[in-house]
């Protein structure tokens, strides 16, 4: 079993667990609801650290575009576009390559299905949790994960064939 070590990262898996079986077991008896918790919060923490690691291979291939800063809660995209006037402004051939990978990123991004589209970047981009991503999108929590799943391969694959690494 997999441990959330972060203090405020596991509270947050346990409070999340713990409203989960408040809103859909709420009506079973009370000798069922250990069992329940409990396999809803192997559930939370697999769902945690495939999320982790979604995000540290984005946030991986991001952070080779950013010139390197103080500022932790910059967004590389905005970083790249903002370089122009900077002070910090990388050499003519960075800044190409820069612009020519996230111009790459985005029109595989928008080569996507829809559907798969709209979860990769509710949840990768706009950072919404599973249930919040479900309800933006009208369908299942299975549904975002597995819209997620298929974006982040198709991404992945698509940028391999083009001599790109994760």
């Amino acid at each position: 079993m997999f441990a959330v070590r972060d203090e405020q990262a596991a509270l947050d898996v346990v409070q999340d667990a713990m409203l989960r079986l408040a809103e859909k077991y709420s009506g079973k008896p009370i000798e069922e609801l250990p069992l329940l918790f409990q396999r809803i919060l192997q559930n939370v923490i697999r769902d945690f650290f495939r999320r982790q690691k979604v995000r540290s291979l984005w946030t991986t291939l991001f952070s080779a575009l950013t010139p390197h800063r103080d500022d932790e809660d910059a967004d590389p995209l905005e970083t790249l576009e903002s370089a122009a006037g900077a002070n910090l402004e990388p050499g003519p051939q960075v800044a190409l390559e820069q612009s020519q990978l996230l111009d790459l990123i985005e029109n595989e991004i928008r080569k996507l299905a829809a559907r798969q589209r709209e979860a990769f970047l509710l949840r990768y981009w706009e950072e919404l949790d599973v249930a919040e991503t479900a309800a933006v999108m009208g369908c299942s929590e299975g549904s975002v994960k597995t819209h997620c799943s298929r974006a982040v391969h198709t991404l992945a694959a698509a940028l391999k064939a083009k001599g790109i690494e994760l």
